[in-house]
């Protein structure tokens, strides 16, 4: 690249995610998978809570009329052993809808059916039966991968389009005719299934590819989004090395971003020192 076109580069990265201004900051920011303008998961902790008291307002009522029908000894240990089963039962599944509702990188079928199942359980609100958790709480906690739904998810993919639409408004100078293009193709892969214009290899400029790579490395080592924990270098770097194989980045510019150790030298200038651990080099170049 010349002078003008690193600079063009430099510029472009800066504007490059300028449309998420117009993305709404509960979707940008989703933390969790029932999180909206709060986290829902404490309203599911609080039913929890009330389905544990009414066990034992349950438990304490047939107490009582075990004890006037006298009919004591072995009934009540019976219903002190069925109410420590329930409880127990009640917080295995508090627990892994705690766990769910932190986004991963995949879920089980099973854990989706359990979800469903422990979302039907029936509480009492208001003297009325209802569910434990509602339809859209479920549907939150199924996500697979992430936080987002896939209507949430598209509404993310479109500051990419908003960035395009904003960059290609303003005047530019001829050395810098190309920000909006760059900036904006930071999302498409080399095999052509990236967004939002689907380009392949051949449509990208070498700035673009570039971006690509960085865009990926920054936010899967990022520690500060509020939906994930940022990424080891080696886990990054294998994650990376499968997108080069699968043709999603440019196999030459990531080969010379690992050999040159541009990756080894942004980590120690802005990684956490426990995300930086050994990386097998020969095996991400292969």
């Amino acid at each position: 690249m010349t002078e003008d076109e690193r600079y063009e580069l430099y510029v472009a990265a800066w504007l490059h995610d300028c449309g998420k201004i117009a993305i709404p900051t509960y979707i940008v920011d989703k933390a969790t998978k029932l999180e909206t303008i709060t986290d829902r998961i404490e309203l599911v902790n609080t039913r929890f809570e009330v389905i544990k008291r009414d066990y034992e307002i349950s438990k304490l009522k047939r107490h009582i009329k075990t004890i006037e029908n006298e009919s004591i000894g072995q009934s009540v240990n019976r219903l002190e052993t069925e109410y420590i089963s329930d409880i127990a039962k009640l917080n295995e599944d508090k627990y892994f809808i705690n766990k769910c509702n932190i986004g991963s990188e995949s879920m089980d079928v099973a854990d989706q059916e359990r979800i469903k199942k422990i979302g039907n359980h029936k509480w009492i609100f208001d003297e009325n039966k209802i569910s434990l958790l509602s339809k859209k709480d479920i549907q939150n906690l199924q996500i697979t991968k992430g936080t987002l739904l896939p209507e949430e998810r598209k509404i993310i993919n479109e500051h990419i389009v908003t960035t395009i639409e904003m960059l290609e408004q303003l005047p530019y100078p001829k050395t810098l005719k190309n920000v909006p293009d760059i900036a904006g193709g930071h999302h498409e892969k080399i095999n052509g299934t990236g967004y939002p214009k689907g380009l392949k290899g051949k449509d990208l400029s070498v700035q673009t590819k570039i971006m690509a790579i960085a865009d990926i490395y920054e936010a899967l080592t990022a520690v500060d989004r509020p939906y994930k924990d940022g990424k080891t270098l080696s886990e990054t770097m294998e994650i990376m090395r499968c997108m080069k194989n699968d043709l999603e980045i440019d196999k030459d510019l990531f080969d010379i971003f690992v050999k040159e150790k541009i990756y080894k030298k942004y980590a120690i200038k802005f990684l956490n020192k426990e995300q930086i651990d050994d990386v097998d080099e020969n095996s991400i170049l292969n």
